[in-house]
């Protein structure tokens, strides 16, 4: 992973929010927050909260006497994720690395990741930190985004730009978000970090958006891959943009669009 992969800053998380929120994560945001409502927990804690999604989705179902900590290392999308959320005593916002967390052991009943563990410069010891901050029947759920080939339009901007940048293709979107898809390696890591009992469910969803052009700008505009489309050609974000319609357009039409998208659900105990 390189160091851009971990900017999100300017623009970022508000196109992030507005284009690729709804674009792939919302369902699997609805559905940590079934996992963690089911477990009726006293205190919850989210690790990469990014812009908040899985934050409104969690708060929204948890009791009036539940406590809640979202956590992110990136000050921008943890601003962000607070100015989208209605004011609720119940919520601390904390500035946090989820690799070195600054909570007592065993304060939490439920802690929840989704789509950061790919972030982490070494995820074992982030897990171990889970780990550590869990009450003895805590569970640690999180979730991660299976091969980028299982996920469509991820799939077909990166191979758009390509295209566009032959001497050097941006690889963002298939060496980070989906570069950590190896069942074997994820249970051996969360194995190491001391989870007895991992539990992987590998989910299918669809990505719907009403024209080509979304996909296109949420990906090309509302991720790091923006930080290397911008590195490549400083000016060249709009061409890129455009591109990537195109060949979203060639592939599935001009009006609605509609793909698959797949991602790995773990819930990790003992």
């Amino acid at each position: 992973m390189s160091d851009s992969d971990k900017v999100f800053a300017g623009s970022i998380p508000e196109n992030y929010d507005r284009y690729i929120v709804p674009l792939i994560f919302q369902p699997y945001a609805d559905d940590m927050a079934d996992r963690v409502a089911a477990r009726s927990p006293k205190a919850v804690l989210e690790t990469a909260a990014g812009t908040g999604v899985v934050t409104r989705a969690i708060t929204a179902v948890l009791p009036a006497d539940a406590t809640y900590t979202a956590t992110d290392l990136n000050p921008p999308m943890l601003a962000y994720a607070r100015s989208r959320q209605a004011d609720d005593t119940r919520i601390r916002w904390r500035q946090a690395d989820a690799q070195g967390l600054p909570f007592d052991d065993a304060s939490f009943d439920v802690v929840c990741c989704q789509f950061g563990a790919m972030f982490f410069p070494d995820r074992i010891k982030a897990y171990r930190e889970a780990k550590r901050v869990l009450g003895p029947r805590g569970v640690f759920i999180l979730s991660v985004w299976d091969r980028i080939e299982e996920n469509v339009f991820a799939d077909d901007i990166t191979n758009a730009l390509a295209g566009l940048f032959p001497q050097d293709p941006p690889r963002f979107l298939a060496r980070t978000p989906h570069g950590y898809c190896d069942l074997a390696l994820i249970e051996s890591d969360l194995q190491a970090a001391g989870f007895s009992d991992v539990r992987i469910t590998t989910m299918a969803a669809q990505s719907s958006a009403p024209s080509p052009h979304i996909p296109a700008l949420a990906y090309c505009q509302g991720t790091p891959l923006r930080n290397e489309i911008e590195a490549r050609q400083p000016d060249g974000l709009q061409a890129a943009t455009d591109r990537a319609t195109q060949v979203l357009a060639a592939r599935h039409g001009d009006g609605p669009v509609s793909a698959k998208i797949q991602a790995h659900v773990i819930e990790a105990s003992g």
